[in-house]
């Protein structure tokens, strides 16, 4: 017998003076915390209303059928406010979202791998300025060069910091914006006020920016400098993330280690070695 089975034995029934903050549904202690995501938005908020995960699924699942045809939302049984998912699993910086117009069995899991990327957006800006040269990269006109990671890193990049599982449409649309100014820089001939790479390097940024920020909002700055750390490194995505790693003190599953690495030597460079020479 688990301790909600002997509270409840001992007692014949909880009420809401017995437990604080209890699950509104069962009247018990809540059981892996979880937020319709109307609610969940004001998490920061005094009132916030937090389920027991398996109430509120069987709730909404009550509801589903109740209802003459599947619905995109459910309404708070609480606040009357209209929801769209479920979310569970919140550690701080990433969650479990289901929708509610999905089969449970399918939700989406956030790796580890996106929630280190997640947890790279609240480190030190810059910190691997002295290992990738950002600068150099557009210099060098380095982006001429195919990335074929590039779609594969934006997928995951968005992934963690929009917390949904279905990102294509904005990958798209960010990748084709890359590749656009790539063209338009090839074929652009003007007389430029400042160096060339400072023109299209603070160009490539606005685009970015323009394209990202409806779906990345405060997170949008860092996820372009990002981005451009990305390009200028020409590694894979697992070199990189070994660099990032170690740069931050992480071991491979994003804990921090004791002793960080304070030099760290970029491998498995994909540039030319005579592309420093192009014009």
């Amino acid at each position: 017998m688990n301790n909600r089975e002997e509270q409840a034995d001992q007692t014949g029934s909880y009420t809401s003076n017995q437990v604080p903050n209890p699950c509104p549904i069962c009247l018990a202690p809540l059981v892996k915390e979880s937020y319709l995501d109307a609610c969940f938005r004001r998490f920061l908020c005094v009132c916030v209303y937090k389920f027991c995960y398996n109430c509120i699924v069987q709730w909404s699942r009550v509801v589903a059928s109740k209802s003459s045809g599947q619905s995109a939302s459910i309404k708070c049984p609480l606040c009357k406010t209209d929801n769209f998912s479920i979310i569970a699993g919140f550690d701080g910086t990433c969650f479990q979202r289901h929708y509610v117009d999905q089969d449970f069995g399918n939700r989406f899991t956030f790796s580890k791998a996106h929630k280190y990327r997640l947890q790279c957006y609240y480190s030190e800006r810059g910190i691997l300025n002295d290992i990738f040269d950002v600068s150099r990269f557009w210099k060098s006109r380095k982006y001429r060069q195919s990335n074929m990671w590039l779609q594969s890193w934006l997928k995951r990049e968005l992934q963690a910091l929009m917390q949904e599982e279905d990102v294509d449409i904005v990958v798209h649309h960010i990748h084709g914006v890359i590749e656009s100014f790539w063209t338009r820089i090839e074929h652009t001939r003007v007389v430029l006020k400042k160096p060339a790479e400072a023109y299209w390097q603070d160009n490539f940024r606005i685009a970015i920016t323009e394209a990202a920020k409806p779906f990345l909002l405060a997170r949008t700055d860092r996820f372009v400098n990002e981005l451009e750390l990305f390009l200028a490194s020409g590694l894979n995505i697992e070199a990189y993330d070994a660099v990032y790693m170690q740069r931050l003190g992480w071991n491979t599953s994003g804990s921090i280690t004791t002793n960080p690495v304070q030099q760290v030597v970029p491998f498995l460079h994909v540039f030319d070695v005579g592309s420093d020479q192009d014009e």
